[in-house]
């Protein structure tokens, strides 16, 4: 049968507007955010409990956040303290922190950007291990039950890192981290849980320490497996020891492989929760290049060690200087922000 002219212009046109929507959201799934930063102050002074207020911790001013999103970046992690935020455990939110984290959220969704909220407490309460007569898991399943039923409909809430670098708690961590993610399942299935792994998160040791937390089961199917690591002498990331004179820039690579091998043999997902050098040694930034086309070729999203307007002269710090410079650490970072092209958060085999 002939078609008339301008049913022949209808079918391009409804073919043209197929093509747009399908590369429009072909896009869209591309978008993964691989190099973010955490954003410290929330959680400082942690022996100092519960603190002051723009004296032992901070959060950021209003439209801090501007600031890094005019340079690129979408995704923050954000350390909070439990017992700043709970006092008294099983009991209610305390009302002042809990609306600084709520500005901090709203700050976040007003540029565009998005939180990964973490409990930087290394799998204790006042120095007590989760899962121990002090603090039973019922204490940490009913602070993380009221974190997602505050802020599950919160815009700039991206992810809960649900336990900050567990350490000495093999017995207890395992079951600790199952009842979190129940708890927060109660209130939020949308969003990813990060789960870190025992002695401190090592993504060196990670494979000798964690293979009980495959056992984990998410009725979402959100989890991604957080690992830390630092690159000096002994990955504590305090960068005391003067750097060897064979120090191999491949360093930061052969750290995180272990990790990035055990996820691939069991098909899990990745995220390095923090990474960060000191300014001052080339052989530094030169292993942080290495690392960073490392992760961005198995689509492995990291978040820098740290940044914030209150770490003064913290080494590690990646805050411009007060005139307005970037920091060494920002040159290199700043390469990979927004690369990568990755459909899912990997890694690619």
């Amino acid at each position: 049968m002939l078609r008339t002219r301008s049913a022949l212009n209808r079918s391009k046109g409804i073919l043209l507007g197929l093509t747009v929507a399908l590369w429009s959201a072909a896009s869209h799934a591309e978008n993964i955010d691989l190099v973010g930063l955490n954003i410290g102050g929330a959680a400082f002074s942690g022996n100092v409990i519960p603190g002051k207020y723009k004296t032992n911790y901070f959060f950021p001013a209003p439209g801090y956040f501007a600031k890094w999103k005019s340079k690129g970046i979408e995704t923050i992690r954000f350390p909070i303290m439990w017992e700043r935020l709970q006092p008294t455990l099983n009991a209610e939110l305390d009302e002042n922190y809990a609306e600084l984290i709520d500005q901090t959220l709203q700050q976040a969704a007003e540029h565009d950007m998005r939180v990964i909220l973490d409990i930087h407490n290394y799998a204790r309460y006042r120095k007590q291990i989760i899962g121990t007569e002090a603090v039973p898991i019922s204490a940490y399943t009913d602070l993380l039950e009221r974190v997602a039923k505050r802020w599950k409909d919160e815009k700039g809430l991206y992810a809960y890192d649900i336990m900050n670098e567990p350490h000495g708690a093999d017995d207890y961590w395992p079951a600790a981290a199952q009842a979190g993610i129940d708890a927060i399942r109660k209130h939020d299935q949308k969003r990813p849980l990060l789960i870190e792994g025992n002695f401190w998160s090592s993504s060196y040791r990670w494979p000798k320490f964690n293979d009980p937390l495959l056992q984990l089961k998410d009725p979402a199917d959100k989890l991604i497996f957080s690992a830390h690591l630092y690159i000096d002498k002994h990955g504590s990331g305090h960068y005391k020891e003067p750097l060897e004179e064979n120090f191999d820039t491949m360093l930061g690579v052969k750290r995180v492989k272990p990790f990035v091998d055990w996820l691939i043999k069991h098909d899990k997902q990745g995220h390095i929760g923090e990474f960060g050098i000191p300014a001052d040694e080339p052989r530094y930034l030169e292993a942080m290049d290495n690392l960073l086309a490392y992760l961005q070729d198995h689509c492995i999203p990291i978040t820098y060690w740290a940044a914030g307007s209150s770490w003064g002269k913290y080494k590690l710090s990646v805050e411009p200087t007060k005139d307005g410079q970037d920091r060494p650490q920002w040159e290199v970072l700043s390469k990979y922000v927004g690369q990568g092209n990755c459909s899912r958060i990997g890694p690619n085999p």
